[in-house]
């Protein structure tokens, strides 16, 4: 039997319209309901309605996480994962889909964890592609106030820290293209710190539960079950990079043949793509790709 992961796209995959064909689905319909009692505001709304506000870290992530644990709950009833992982956001629709919390306890995680990212400032984020990896290396070596905060794929990443220390980095690297990024803050990175740490004691009071599949987390793409370990992964994120290269050469050495993206986009498929071979990708993007699935 074909061995399958799942995995869930994070910020910057957010499209408008999202979730808009999932409305007639009885279990999205109850899902959307207690997202606007938890979140004081329709995620349907803002996804339909107001692009600039789906592009704001504070409701991007809610409403990605509503989006895609639903569409993770309408293919569960088809199939299940043998593996699971999410990228950055993702990770914690991922955690949800193997069980690890309940889904209201997932929802308020990721608001309080969008508030603090949301009022994060002082930092910069910049993505380079088809860059020097070696002179990458070298640069961030040198400069302590710049780390990799997403390793992508080989040829993309992108680095986080200080505006001026990012800027310098950028000049010092060759690349076919660099650009900053519209973010708030410097995520995942050292910068992120205070944040962190105020949002450890919530990551505290929730109730992890041993996952129902392995789940490959962002700090170390290594597969885990252990409820403390995902915990612990978990409260690391914040500061720690996103090592997605590494979790997608991971998958084939942990005999998954076949990957599905759950949510919106094909960013993830794209960035498995470049990094290994032969394994059958798919997307599930909507009610109708579940249904083909």
């Amino acid at each position: 039997m074909t061995k399958t992961a799942w995995v869930f796209p994070g910020q910057g995959s957010q499209s408008q319209g999202m979730g808009s064909d999932l409305i007639d689905q009885p279990l999205a319909k109850e899902k959307f309901a207690q997202a606007e009692e938890i979140l004081g505001w329709s995620v349907i709304d803002i996804c339909q309605n107001d692009p600039d506000k789906l592009s704001q870290t504070l409701y991007t992530q809610p409403c990605l996480y509503v989006v895609e644990s639903i569409l993770a709950d309408l293919v569960r009833q088809k199939q299940q994962p043998d593996l699971v992982a999410g990228h950055s956001l993702g990770e914690y629709i991922a955690l949800y889909a193997a069980g690890v919390f309940e889904w209201p306890a997932g929802l308020r995680l990721v608001k309080r964890r969008a508030e603090l990212m949301d009022s994060a400032a002082g930092g910069m984020m910049a993505a380079l592609i088809n860059f020097d990896r070696e002179q990458l290396e070298n640069a961030i070596a040198n400069n302590p106030e710049v780390v990799i905060a997403n390793d992508n794929s080989p040829a993309q990443v992108v680095i986080s820290g200080t505006p001026a220390a990012v800027e310098a980095v950028m000049s010092q690297v060759k690349s076919k293209r660099a650009m900053p990024l519209k973010v708030s803050g410097a995520f995942h990175s050292h910068l992120m710190k205070p944040a962190a740490n105020e949002f450890q004691e919530i990551l505290t009071s929730v109730e992890f539960h041993n996952a129902n599949v392995p789940v490959l987390s962002n700090i170390e793409p290594t597969p885990a079950v252990e409820a403390d370990v995902l915990k612990q992964r978990l409260m690391e994120q914040m500061t720690g990079g996103v090592r997605w290269r590494e979790i997608a050469l991971a998958l084939p050495e942990n005999g998954v043949e076949r990957v599905i993206e759950i949510g919106p986009g094909n960013v993830l498929t794209g960035l498995i793509k470049r990094t290994c071979s032969g394994l059958t990708l798919e997307n599930i993007r909507s009610s109708a790709e579940v249904v083909s699935c």
